[in-house]
């Protein structure tokens, strides 16, 4: 069992500043070069930060909203703000207005940190819906001077935040916050990606960060010299876990790159020993090795496929035992092949990386594990704080999500129809939603959290069914999982998304998006002309590659699963047009609405 010290996540970052001043704690990359920041000056930068704040009027428990892609000001405002005993909210930066107007008011925001303009003009735009605003603090001053006098006064710079904390001199206040600071004290309020409805608040305690970091330390094996690449939104929980909550309990490194779009870049740079992809991701980088592929000579890609063949048989077997045939085998495909491709995505030095946040197509697993990549899949909530199930690294069985982790109370509860809910309880488990008691009581019975996800277990393992309000029963009585099928499905490099439609129906059938650039690289080599995303996905030749696609799925799925007719998607799905979340998460009943018409002609 991992003894943490008993001490909130600020008080701990305090106590990192005296015993480690001098370590590495932070890596920001800015024009080109990483510059490092000690302990001991992310300890005294938020504090700072922190002191202008509340010299700004934020009070203990006070909501700062913060609204900017990862970079070292998200953590300095967040943990500045935690040592005075105020509480972040994060923002996803993609939002639009509306969205950002929503949760700021629902949070009841009384400073917001924005990165640039743009995120500026967003909670300026919705100003008049924001009563209890009084700050906005910009990190990126350009352009700032274009606003009118009257606006200027109501923003400040991040900068100008640090440099007033820094006149106080004296750190009185910080330590008399500190003193008063209680594990069940609020410190982050998450708002879920609202798939369904609007999104909600959770609220995270210190106690629940605490309480779920022994679990994700054990389980992937982190230590004080794990290195970590942030830029998954900070809004989200698990890139939290992994940029707060385990490295300032830990005192290991994290890392900001440039900008989110330069991750595979600065993956080469830093390459990290633990990287955290949603599927998202990794079916992107799956998709960026099959195009590299398909781009070059015959010989290296006879080598790639007699690589990968070789090793598929190891995607799950634990090395301590391989055969020495196995490890030749290995050794003989990671010289010639799989070095150069690790090289490639820039994990090479991984010793654990993990996919979490949605379902991920098994297939896309195996790849990667084939690779050499030691992909494992977890599970968590927003509301369990992070990562509650993991595979342990010597024992991975592809389509589960490992058994629960260290500190982690779970039983299996039947529900109508008999399905299984996985159910938990332990300090993990969240405080409750933001003015919303009756969903708390929906979400949390008798200190038990109600996950709506339907489980089973096999051989010690939890596998993910599906979403309890996902399930589907067809027009002959059949419950199928959506997710099941559409997984199988995105395991093509092809398919970029599927929606499932059976409710009610009296068979499966699909809406597909096809992945644009590995099918546009697909059709430059047949040299099938088209000139954007419409006119490739209209063309008979990508209607037969789909379907030819959908025919290798359908062989694993049983009969009643099947999907029998589809209709390709003519353009991407958008965030903006609410059709996904800001995690890319499908929201089915808009999508249903939107599309209703090419539903019902799959059925005529």
């Amino acid at each position: 069992m991992m003894n943490l010290p008993d001490l909130t996540l600020p008080q701990m970052l305090r106590e990192r500043a005296r015993s480690d001043a001098q370590r590495v704690a932070i890596r920001q990359k800015d024009f080109g070069i990483w510059k490092p920041f000690t302990w001991a000056q992310y300890y005294d930068r938020a504090s700072h930060f922190g002191q202008g704040l509340a010299a700004l009027g934020l009070s203990a428990g006070g909501h700062m909203g913060v609204i900017a892609e990862n970079r070292i000001e998200w953590v300095l405002a967040q943990m500045g703000a935690g040592l005075i005993g105020a509480i972040t909210v994060g923002v996803y930066s993609t939002s639009p207005t509306s969205e950002v107007a929503y949760v700021l008011a629902h949070a009841d925001i009384e400073v917001v940190v924005c990165e640039d303009q743009e995120q500026t003009d967003k909670v300026l735009e919705a100003r008049d819906q924001l009563p209890h605003l009084r700050k906005i603090i910009v990190m990126e001053t350009k352009g700032l001077r274009s606003f009118a006098p009257e606006v200027r006064q109501f923003i400040t710079t991040f900068d100008e935040v640090e440099k007033l904390g820094a006149q106080s001199g004296s750190r009185a206040p910080i330590d008399a916050a500190l003193e008063r600071q209680r594990p069940d004290d609020i410190g982050l309020m998450i708002y879920t990606s609202g798939s369904t409805g609007k999104p909600k608040g959770a609220m995270i305690s210190w106690r629940n960060m605490r309480g779920v970091a022994p679990g994700i330390i054990e389980r992937l094996r982190l230590d004080a010299g794990t290195t970590h690449l942030s830029y998954l939104p900070l809004c989200h929980v698990a890139e939290q876990m992994l940029t707060t909550f385990c490295p300032i309990y830990l005192g290991s490194q994290v890392n900001f790159g440039e900008s989110i779009r330069t991750v595979q870049e600065d993956l080469r740079e830093v390459a990290p020993s633990m990287f955290l992809g949603v599927p998202r991701i990794w079916e992107k980088l799956h998709s960026a090795i099959t195009i590299k592929m398909q781009e070059t000579g015959g010989l290296r890609r006879a080598l790639y496929a007699r690589a990968m063949a070789a090793c598929a048989p190891l995607a799950e077997k634990p090395r301590a035992q391989w055969s020495l045939g196995e490890r030749l085998r290995h050794a003989l495909a990671y010289w010639t092949v799989l070095r150069a491709l690790q090289n490639f995505i820039g994990l090479r030095e991984a010793r654990v990386a993990l996919t979490g946040a949605a379902p991920i197509p098994p297939d896309v697993v195996r790849f990667f594990r084939t690779l050499g990549v030691p992909l494992v899949e977890v599970y968590g909530l927003t509301e369990s704080t992070g990562m509650v199930t993991g595979h342990r690294l010597d024992k991975v069985i592809v389509g589960t999500v490992g058994p629960v982790t260290e500190g982690v109370q779970y039983r299996i509860a039947k529900t109508e129809g008999d399905m299984g809910e996985l159910q938990i309880r332990g300090d993990m488990v969240f405080a409750g939603y933001y003015k919303n008691p009756e969903a708390t009581a929906q979400s949390i019975q008798d200190g038990w959290l109600h996950t709506g996800d339907v489980v089973r277990e096999e051989q010690g393992q939890i596998k993910i069914v599906d979403r309890l309000k996902d399930i589907m029963i067809t027009a002959g009585g059949k419950n199928l999982t959506p997710s099941e099928i559409e997984n199988t499905m995105k395991g093509s490099p092809y398919i970029k998304e599927c929606i499932i439609v059976a409710e009610g129906r009296k068979f499966v059938g699909a809406l597909v998006m096809i992945d644009y650039e590995t099918v546009g690289k697909w059709a430059e080599a047949r040299r099938i002309p088209f000139t954007h995303f419409r006119s490739l996905a209209e063309t008979p030749q990508v209607r037969e590659l789909i379907d030819a696609e959908i025919g290798q799925g359908n062989a694993r799925l049983a009969q009643v699963a099947q999907i029998r007719r589809f209709h390709l998607l003519t353009k991407e799905l958008d965030h903006d047009d609410g059709e996904v979340t800001a995690t890319m998460k499908v929201r089915r009943s808009s999508i249903y609405k939107t599309y209703a018409a090419e539903i019902e002609a799959l059925y005529h």
